[in-house]
């Protein structure tokens, strides 16, 4: 990390440095973008991988963390401060002319903490209407108000996006952008459920039969889970990461559990990290059968979704004979897992084994040498790997990019250090290629599950905490490998048993962001079926 503090002065010689994990870096607003770009176009490691987008009200100030890595580790982590005390208008510079990806995510700082971006394209509001009273996540947030504009009267869709630019000369400009031309063809789908997975409305423009242009809107199932986790103890709040991504349940509330454990300097047994490591690999499983049967079924193939989710049952009925749940098993704890496993546990997932290798060659048989199948997938919502990194799309779907991003081999966690397996990479970058890594990971995850299920040791499955867990001072990270991708959790703690922030990073909210891309130019029709390849979960994004 020397190079890279040396790297940072160089660029911005009054930037401030903590030496802490991750490395922290604090600017002042008119050097972020500046420094930013170095990072990003560092020739010897380029942080050409922004994993996460924070927006803060520290109170004297409202800026935003940007959490950086690289494609060529992403091991190495790198956080970014900048803030401005003017509350009134806070203005930050945008980073989207760097980073794909932040369009969005500043899209909801903007609608969570009222800052607006200088030079972003698009300064509408993400997940809230544009008539909403008030940002949730500030401090001094009266909800009041909001209650007055709930009415039907509400223009939730605008299509004049408001930005501001700056020239030349520095001079600071608002004016406003047309989303769509004037005479632009424009369909709605969504945001009711069926083949959108989830609640998401895609405002898609039309040449004749071909996607020229898509607008996404998102919001409509937003709970405030980050809002609301900074009112409850960290115990309390574990249930949230179970309803986002409800497929990765378990892999979810592993990270945030594992969030709190670091902060808090808990150790975890080795009985509960084997349990947690098997549970996590079985979800994974359980997401991909979803995703390959809904995916076939968005192309006409009902029998394929039958077909997946007679196996998932078989993984379903396991969770519920130790934890009670099926969807939503409520397993993970701070200090380990809540239950031990049952006594058929290790017997029922070594009889699963070999019922789902069979049930692979089938799925193949069925669906993946369909030649209609096959011609509505190959070639089709081709996403580079340049554009994966940029977009910071993950999981299944970045890999199929030929994106090397599997936090299980770069940032090993639980016991995913000790056990051996591939990660699944292919270069293509179509929705093909894209449904086959999903299938051949559910190979992976069996192999790893096949390493650990006879070697659970004996010991306590739940370590002792205090009934009231307090993390000490100070800014915590994890990040895990969910079935969609990178799952990501910060936590900034004051000293109290509640946090002061909780900030939780969608994977779905990449695969989401990347669809205006991948769709553009291909048939409306193709449309559905790449989004199926994309799996994206929208309670994910709804946070």
């Amino acid at each position: 990390m020397e190079n890279i503090k040396k790297l940072i002065l160089e660029a911005v010689p009054e930037a401030v440095i903590e030496d802490k994990t991750p490395l922290t870096v604090t600017v002042e607003p008119d050097k972020l973008h500046h420094l930013a770009k170095t990072l990003r176009y560092n020739a010897e490691f380029p942080f050409d991988y922004l994993a996460m987008l924070t927006g803060m009200d520290w109170g004297e100030k409202l800026g935003v963390i940007y959490l950086l890595s690289s494609s060529k580790d992403l091991s190495v982590e790198l956080a970014v401060k900048t803030g401005t005390a003017d509350r009134e208008k806070p203005l930050l510079y945008s980073v989207t002319d760097l980073w794909e990806t932040a369009h969005y995510n500043e899209r909801e700082v903007f609608a969570m903490l009222g800052v607006r971006f200088i030079n972003n394209p698009d300064m509408r509001r993400f997940f809230l209407n544009s008539d909403w009273v008030g940002f949730p996540l500030r401090k001094d947030y009266d909800p009041n108000p909001v209650i007055n504009t709930l009415n039907l009267e509400s223009k939730d869709i605008i299509d004049i996006a408001p930005r501001i630019t700056e020239a030349p000369n520095g001079e600071l400009k608002e004016d406003t952008v047309e989303i769509f031309e004037k005479d632009d063809y424009i369909i709605n789908i969504g945001p009711q459920h069926p083949s959108t997975h989830g609640v998401m409305h895609f405002r898609v423009a039309l040449d004749g039969e071909i996607v020229k242009k898509i607008d996404v809107h998102s919001g409509y199932i937003h709970r405030g889970i980050e809002k609301l986790s900074e009112k409850l103890t960290y115990p309390q709040i574990l249930h949230f990461t179970d309803r986002l991504d409800y497929l990765s349940a378990n892999i979810n509330r592993h990270g945030l559990c594992m969030c709190v454990e670091k902060a808090a300097g808990i150790e975890i047994s080795e009985r509960a990290q084997y349990i947690r490591t098997i549970m996590d690999e079985l979800n994974r499983i359980d997401s991909h059968l979803v995703a390959w049967g809904t995916m076939c079924m968005d192309l006409g193939a009902t029998t394929a979704f039958i077909y997946g989710m007679r196996e998932r049952e078989d993984i379903l009925k396991i969770f519920e004979k130790t934890t009670g749940g099926r969807l939503i098993i409520n397993y993970n704890v701070v200090g380990g897992v809540m239950f031990d496993i049952h006594p058929d546990f290790q017997k029922d997932v070594k009889a699963f084994i070999p019922v789902m290798r069979k049930a692979l060659k089938e799925y193949h048989n069925l669906f993946t040498g369909n030649v209609i199948a096959v011609g509505r997938m190959k070639n089709i919502g081709i996403l580079s790997r340049d554009a994966a990194i940029s977009y910071a799309v993950t999981g299944p779907a970045g890999r199929a990019s030929g994106f090397s991003c599997d936090l299980r081999k770069h940032k090993p966690y639980a016991l995913y250090g000790k056990v051996q397996f591939k990660e699944v990479i292919r270069e293509k970058g179509d929705a093909f290629a894209r449904y086959l890594n999903r299938l051949d990971e559910i190979e992976e995850s069996l192999k790893i599950i096949e390493q650990l299920i006879d070697n659970i040791p004996e010991g306590e499955f739940q370590a002792k905490t205090k009934a009231i867990i307090k993390l000490p001072e100070g800014q915590y990270y994890q990040r895990v490998e969910a079935g969609r991708g990178e799952f990501g959790v910060y936590i900034e703690s004051r000293g109290d048993k509640t946090p002061y922030r909780l900030k939780f990073r969608s994977p779905s909210m990449a695969a989401v962001s990347v669809m205006p891309l991948i769709c553009k130019n291909e048939k409306i029709s193709d449309f559905i079926g790449i989004g199926g390849s994309m799996d994206y979960v929208i309670p994910d994004i709804d946070r």
